[in-house]
């Protein structure tokens, strides 16, 4: 059997579960070496002007086109302060008093949001997974409710892991989200943020799945192995295409069948 790469895994993913939108590959820069040989090799973008972390993925996902960043890039206070690049601050804090009761409780929940170390951080790298350079940190897949739910229970049965639990986080989605999969070396399924709504350009109510880029591979592998034994990726109807008809399972009513020329 041929070696899967990457290229392979974004082809596989967007035909069987119909992605709208590219698997996008994030990795996180701790070595100015690797930000060089990525510099030298990769075709790439830098944003103009600073901007949320959500909209630099918009370029990877929508466009197909490769985004690296530094601090500079990143205009937003959630993204600064969970990449590590900007301090907890009593002005974050404030920023999050209209979602939450007082500011004892803003303070508690900015401090408990995932978190790169403080300073260690040099750069960031968006691309297409098909794209990528380096290995992947983390995948991130922005998705309706079945194709989030077809990747994570293809997760849960290659890694073994069951319940599965999400990591949500006020006012810090795509930023906070990959970040926890980053540290926890684990699947997370969350909603857009308020912010990541509107900038992040998640309008059709798209879902949020991260997978550990260490992991992705295993669970495309499961996939294949599922299509292999029910002839095809779909859970809801075996043997349909994915999403297979949206109709029950067993339902008598909508069947339709083979029909010879002129009929």
């Amino acid at each position: 059997m041929a070696e899967l790469t990457y290229a392979g895994m974004q082809e596989l993913l967007m035909k069987e579960l119909r992605l709208y939108h590219y698997p996008i590959a994030i990795k996180y820069f701790f070595k100015d070496e690797e930000i060089a040989e990525f510099e030298k090799n990769v075709e790439h973008f830098r944003p103009v002007k600073p901007m949320t972390f959500c909209q630099l993925e918009i370029a990877a996902r929508m466009k197909g086109q490769s985004v690296l960043s530094g601090q500079e890039g990143i205009g937003c206070a959630n993204a600064q302060f969970v990449f590590g690049w900007a301090p907890f601050s009593e002005k974050e804090v404030k920023s999050h008093l209209k979602y939450v009761k007082d500011m004892a409780q803003a303070e508690r929940f900015v401090k408990t949001k995932p978190r790169l170390p403080e300073g260690t951080l040099k750069a960031i790298a968006v691309q297409p997974l098909a794209d990528t350079y380096f290995d992947p940190d983390v995948v991130h897949f922005y998705c309706d409710n079945m194709q989030a739910y077809h990747l994570l229970v293809d997760y849960m049965s290659a890694m073994d892991v069951h319940p599965l639990h999400s990591n949500i986080t006020m006012n810090s989605a795509a930023c906070a989200g990959n970040v926890y999969t980053f540290n926890a070396q684990l699947a997370n399924m969350y909603p857009a943020c308020s912010g990541s709504y509107n900038a992040g350009k998640t309008e059709r109510g798209e879902i949020n799945v991260s997978i550990p880029g260490s992991q992705i591979k295993l669970v495309v592998e499961r996939l294949m192995e599922r299509m292999a034994n029910q002839g095809s990726s779909s859970i809801t109807r075996p043997g349909d295409g994915f999403p297979g008809a949206d109709v029950c399972k067993n339902c008598p009513l909508i069947i339709f069948k083979p029909a010879s020329k002129g009929e």
